[in-house]
């Protein structure tokens, strides 16, 4: 059996998870204004979560058996290594997922969730690290530019997600205190992209669709914001600066569309799914009126962004362009059903 393919699957993968999750989460929040029908795509889109991160997890272990080197080179690179947060990301995400669909009692949310949560405290410990220490470390070293990218903020700022379930769950205090450290570096990581942006120029090409990662942070901060209780104001102010973000990146959305299809395209996916979830958390509030119709719009559009992202996956994995070594595949996402 021909397993190089296998070689190539980075933990990048598992931003399709937290695409799946996001989107449950949004069709959720919406059942309020839809019905049963949207409860029933929330279902659906939950459980195609959960298969995608056992099916994931299974391929990342045999991986890790058979080819140990690429998962080493993976941690060694500049920009992959903080791709690995993807994993207790999606974990965090199940959780909340799983929480918000049946409850504080679900079997296995706790456990999920304390797994998730100290994972993704550890990764952010280890990239903060990792990036002080520079290309080569030693005394006198600069850090790495190189590693500073919009995917930073998955490793560090994902901290933000810890209360949406850590709350309902009973684990205020732990989960305050990892959301207070996604918070405190926000703002850091932002001002280090713009910094590098000056340093060391953009980003590379392919990684162009992380532009949509920045919808993310103040879109979680206002969910987490209303959860907490916070007074009218603070997560309008959220909603406007995760509404700017997206359409900041929007502005890039032709440059985008004419790259060739890979795994970071899915980098649009739950931060586009979180807007509509606070959007939707906002329309609901009595000043909030005037947002259900767009709040739906948005729904609708992260559904099909999600739809088209996982389309063109099936076609990369068929065609044979994605598990491959470095360069990016070449099926476009906006190629019609049944091109190679």
């Amino acid at each position: 059996m021909n397993d190089k393919p296998l070689a190539h699957l980075f933990p990048g993968w598992f931003a399709i998870v937290m695409g799946w999750s996001g989107l449950g989460l949004a069709w959720h929040r919406a059942a309020p204004l839809m019905g049963e029908a949207a409860q029933g795509i929330a279902l659906v889109a939950a459980a195609v979560a959960a298969l995608l991160f056992v099916l994931l997890a299974a391929a990342m272990l045999l991986r890790r058996r058979r080819h140990a080197q690429a998962l080493r080179d993976d941690l060694a690179h500049p920009v992959r290594h903080t791709f690995f947060a993807a994993i207790p990301i999606s974990g965090l995400l199940l959780a909340t997922l799983a929480v918000a669909l049946f409850g504080p009692e679900v079997p296995g949310a706790r456990t999920l969730w304390w797994i998730a949560s100290l994972a993704q405290f550890g990764i952010t410990l280890w990239v903060l690290a990792k990036w002080t220490a520079g290309p080569a470390g030693g005394p006198g070293h600069k850090p790495n530019w190189s590693a500073v990218t919009p995917v930073l903020i998955i490793p560090i700022v994902g901290n933000v997600l810890a209360p949406l379930a850590g709350v309902p769950l009973g684990h205020a205090a732990w989960a305050s205190a990892q959301f207070g450290l996604g918070l405190l570096f926000w703002p850091v990581v932002l001002v280090l992209n713009f910094v590098r942006t000056a340093q060391a120029g953009m980003p590379p090409e392919r990684l162009l669709p992380s532009l949509f990662i920045f919808i993310a942070p103040p879109a979680v901060v206002g969910i987490a914001a209303l959860q907490y209780g916070a007074p009218a104001p603070l997560p309008w102010m959220l909603w406007g600066m995760a509404l700017f973000h997206a359409l900041w990146a929007g502005t890039q959305l032709r440059r985008i569309a004419a790259l060739p299809f890979g795994i970071p395209h899915w980098g649009m996916s739950f931060p586009l799914a979180a807007l509509v979830v606070l959007s939707l958390r906002l329309a609901a509030t009595p000043d909030g009126a005037w947002l259900r119709v767009p709040a739906l719009a948005l729904l609708a559009l992260a559904s099909l962004v999600i739809l088209a992202l996982s389309a063109a996956t099936l076609r990369g994995l068929r065609a044979g362009t994605l598990l491959v070594a470095e360069g990016p595949a070449v099926v476009p996402i906006h190629a019609q059903p049944g091109a190679a």
